[in-house]
C-alpha cells in the first residue's frame, strides 16, 4: 500500500498526470432504465434474488444453478452508497461461498447476455432483481403455523410452498381478519399489545414487480404509521424469532391472521 500512494502521488505531482481510474469492486448499485437502482456485480451484471430462500440459506440447486448462477465475491464493496453491514456471504451445501445482500443469497440470471439487462425479474414470481430498498418483498415457502403443522395456501393442512408478503429481510407480514380498508382495529393505544403483533411501520422503498403501487399506502395508528396492503394494516408475528418463520398463520387458530400476495380480496370498507 505504501508503495503504490508513494508512486501515485509522484507520477501526480511530477508529471501533472490524473491518478489511474479506480476500478470497481463487489458488489454496486446501478442505475437499470426499467428497474431503477439495481445490485449488480462489479461489471454492471444484475444480480437477483430468490423467493425460496428466505430462511436465507439458498435453495437453489443442481439444474437450478445452470439458469441461476450463483455470485459471490471476496472483495469489499468499493460503492459509497451501500451500507456495508447490510452484506455478506454463506457457506453453500456443496463448501462454495454465496455473496448475501440483507440475507437473501445473491445470483445471476444465464438470460442475461450484457450489463444493464434484467431479464430475470418476476420469473414464475419467484425470481426478483436484486434492489438495496425493497419496502416489500416476496417469499415463496411452506407454511408451518405456531402449532407445528404444514399448512397450504388455503389454510388447509398440507406440504406445498405458498407465495406471500415479507419485510425486505424476509420476515413475514400478517393481516388481520377483523381489520377493514385502512383501518387498524387491533393495536391498543398504549400499544400495549405491539408486542404480540407489531404494525409493520416502514413507509418507502421500492415494490417486487408482483405489488402495485396502487395496493400501497399508509395510515397512521395512535401516532405511529403502519403501511397497509389492499387496505390490510400489515403486521409481524412476535413470536416469528428466526428468519422465514411464519407460525402467525395459526395463532390463535387459523384464518385469523392470514398471509398476504397477490391473490388476497381488498380489504372490507365496513
Amino acid at each position: 500500500m505504501v508503495t503504490v500512494s508513494l508512486f501515485s502521488a509522484c507520477s501526480k505531482n511530477d508529471e501533472g498526470s490524473p491518478d489511474p481510474e479506480i476500478k470497481n469492486k463487489g458488489i454496486q448499485i446501478s442505475s437499470n432504465t426499467q428497474f431503477g437502482n439495481v445490485l449488480t456485480d462489479a461489471n454492471g451484471k444484475t444480480l437477483y434474488f430468490f423467493s425460496n430462500d428466505t430462511k436465507g440459506t439458498s435453495t437453489c440447486n443442481g439444474n437450478c444453478l445452470a439458469t441461476w448462477p450463483i455470485y459471490y465475491s471476496s472483495e469489499t464493496s468499493t460503492d459509497v452508497k451501500i451500507d456495508k453491514s447490510l452484506l455478506g456471504e454463506i457457506t453453500r451445501e456443496d463448501g462454495s461461498k454465496q455473496s448475501t445482500y440483507k440475507g437473501w443469497p445473491l445470483y445471476y440470471y444465464a438470460g442475461d447476455g450484457q450489463s444493464g439487462q434484467a431479464k430475470g425479474d418476476a420469473v414464475n414470481k419467484i425470481w426478483y432483481v436484486a434492489k438495496p430498498d425493497y419496502l416489500l418483498m416476496i417469499a415463496n415457502a411452506q407454511l408451518v403455523g405456531h402449532d407445528g403443522k404444514n399448512y397450504l395456501s388455503d389454510y388447509s393442512e398440507g406440504t406445498g410452498k405458498t407465495i406471500y408478503l415479507t419485510d425486505d429481510k424476509g420476515r413475514t407480514l400478517y393481516a388481520f381478519k377483523p381489520d377493514k380498508f385502512n383501518k387498524n382495529n387491533y393495536t391498543e393505544a398504549d400499544f400495549s399489545n405491539d408486542a404480540i403483533w407489531p404494525i409493520y411501520q416502514k413507509e418507502t422503498g421500492s415494490l417486487p414487480s408482483l405489488v402495485r403501487t396502487a395496493d400501497i399506502a399508509v395510515i397512521t395508528v395512535f401516532g405511529k404509521k403502519q403501511l397497509t396492503y389492499k387496505g390490510w394494516p400489515l403486521y409481524y408475528f412476535g413470536q416469528d424469532q428466526q428468519r422465514g418463520d411464519n407460525k402467525g398463520i395459526s395463532f390463535p387458530r387459523v384464518g385469523i391472521w392470514p398471509i398476504l400476495n397477490d391473490n388476497t380480496a381488498i380489504a372490507p370498507t365496513s
